[in-house]
């Protein structure tokens, strides 16, 4: 029954954060009016479950989480600006092969997480696979008109998964519980998102939709906070994963984002070496 509830656990940010930048798209604006509406979202979730369940704070829970929540915020920002470039299916699987080898450097490097020739041997596998899949899934033939964009989407890709990368090293850096960080960062989140959108008028109709995207994205990061303890690290890290599946084949069948039968099928193959590859990283977690 354990395993069961985990696993329903770690099934939650799989579908929320996999179709987070779909819902964020449907409901429009910029990507200053969708960051800053998601970081309200999450706010306001916070606010309610510390509430729920009051966390430990400290003031080193409140600097890391404010500053792990600004990390996220350039993420995000960055990501939907990198959307409105090359698309969404193009954007995610790119940017979550990006993010699983800067997490994974750091694991390796700093954590010394790959401490025996098995897991090394996993792990380089697991990184050919990631690169092969990113490198799979940008492939361009021509006929998609944003192609011309690329360079850009790639620089504000770099951009966003260092603010993904800071949001998740320096929590696990300074050992900071979980549930205690939720709430400061969803104010670190809050405040960069405001500053970085102030000039560009983001508080209208559509800031306030994505308070929306910014519930779901709450429900998948409490989801896999439940799910670590009852089906492990590993497991819960690789669900976490599947959601490109949904964000870049919504893409393409939602959002109506041209491919060629050719892109077609380099999109597919390479979403499923980047599901490999960080299923396989996430057995070196244990």
């Amino acid at each position: 029954m354990k395993f069961v509830e985990g696993f329903l656990f770690a099934l939650l940010p799989a579908l929320t954060w996999g179709s987070l930048v779909l819902v964020a798209e449907k409901l429009g604006g910029n990507s200053y009016n969708q960051t800053l509406g998601i970081t309200v979202g999450s706010l306001l979730f916070a606010i309610v479950m510390s509430f729920i369940n009051p966390p430990e704070w400290s003031s080193t829970v409140w600097i890391v989480g404010i500053f792990s929540g600004i990390g996220w915020a350039f993420g995000q920002l960055f990501q939907f600006n990198s959307v409105k470039e090359i698309g969404v299916s193009k954007t995610v699987p790119i940017s979550t092969g990006l993010q699983i080898l800067g997490n994974t450097f750091f694991a390796v490097i700093i954590f010394k997480e790959w401490n025996d020739k098995i897991t090394i041997i996993i792990g380089i596998v697991a990184i050919i696979c990631l690169i092969t899949g990113v490198l799979l899934t940008s492939y361009g033939d021509g006929t998609n008109k944003k192609e011309g964009s690329m360079k850009k989407g790639i620089f504000y890709l770099a951009i966003s998964t260092v603010g993904y990368v800071t949001y998740v090293i320096v929590v696990r850096w300074n050992e900071v519980d979980g549930w205690s960080a939720i709430l400061p960062q969803a104010i670190g989140m809050f405040l960069a998102a405001l500053l970085l959108s102030i000039k560009h008028k983001p508080f209208n109709k559509y800031a306030g939709r994505n308070i929306l995207t910014g519930i779901m994205w709450a429900i998948g990061n409490i989801g896999l906070l439940l799910a670590n303890p009852k089906v492990g690290v590993a497991i819960a890290f690789s669900f976490s994963q599947m959601g490109i599946v949904i964000s870049t084949l919504g893409g393409i069948f939602l959002l109506g984002e041209k491919k060629s039968k050719k892109q077609m099928a380099f999109v597919i193959i390479g979403c499923a070496l980047v599901i490999t590859g960080g299923i396989m990283i996430g057995f070196t977690k244990e």
